[in-house]
């Protein structure tokens, strides 16, 4: 009898949590559906009085106008390289510098690793000028390595992918070193699979970054055809400004990608945040 009157208190609860977390996610989801809703408006004055909100009918034709009028494939496949470049050297980078200071035993190990982390307080633009004079230096402006090399590593990947190693069963190593494997062997043959869900929050973020840069792009590249689309798009917003709708549209065609790559990679990502945490 007690338990029949607990269920529809539970019900209850459960009914308030979900309303309570659907109305954040439309919140947190509002400035995007906001986007997503004036890209489809036919009209070209979407901040009339009062303003309009949704799209009295759907229309297609601003996707259509701003893919004929920018070299959209162009700047996708600029993004694309340079999201696959700046993946691929952190991925790389931050799982070689983490396994050895989340599994060898070595005088200094916790020093460095602090020294590390202690260098994520300095603000990114601080690193701008010194960036741009070590990039001019190595001879790599106007070059697609220019914009990954500043960012071909960072601190954080390097603290996700060492709390992942330290999760890792030391019975692995050992059994790697009895079979007379290499240490560099043990690290790619037999600790790599096991981090795969913090690779692919590693990949996540860093594909998201690259994807959206603009300003250092901007900086390094001297040819607006190498643009990432970020970039192309805020070079682009004087033509555009006086059709927002062009604009929300070309917003909405970047983010797509983005988009579809979470939706891939989103149990990863949920099991290499927990596993991060809880290292």
């Amino acid at each position: 009898m007690h338990d029949m009157r607990r269920k529809p208190l539970r019900f209850t609860k459960s009914l308030l949590l979900y309303g309570a977390l659907i109305l954040l996610a439309i919140f947190m989801m509002g400035p995007f559906l906001w986007i997503l809703s004036v890209s489809l408006m036919p009209g070209k004055n979407v901040f009339s009085s009062p303003p309009a909100i949704f799209p009295t009918f759907i229309d297609f034709d601003n996707y259509v106008q701003v893919w004929n009028y920018m070299d959209f494939p162009r700047y996708l496949m600029n993004t694309v390289i340079i999201a696959l470049m700046g993946v691929v050297m952190n991925i790389f980078f931050s799982c070689l510098t983490a396994y050895p200071l989340a599994v060898f035993r070595f005088k200094g190990r916790d020093l460095i690793f602090a020294l590390l982390v202690m260098t994520m307080i300095i603000p990114a633009a601080a690193g701008m000028v010194v960036n741009y004079l070590t990039v001019k230096a190595l001879g790599l402006m106007g070059g697609f390595l220019a914009v990954v090399l500043p960012s071909a590593v960072t601190v954080f990947n390097i603290f996700l992918m060492r709390q992942a190693f330290m999760g890792m069963p030391h019975e692995l190593r050992d059994s790697g070193k009895v079979d007379g494997a290499s240490e560099f062997r043990i690290w790619l043959q037999l600790s790599l699979p096991i981090v795969k869900p913090a690779i692919a929050v590693i990949g996540l973020l860093e594909f998201q970054g690259m994807w959206n840069s603009f300003l250092w792009p901007m900086i390094v590249l001297n040819d607006t055809k190498q643009y990432p689309i970020a970039s192309a798009l805020s070079f682009l917003n004087g033509q555009f400004a006086y059709n927002f709708g062009w604009i929300a549209a070309g917003t909405v065609i970047s983010v797509i990608p983005i988009i579809i790559v979470f939706l891939c990679t989103q149990k990863y990502y949920m099991e290499g945040v927990s596993g991060a945490v809880k290292g």
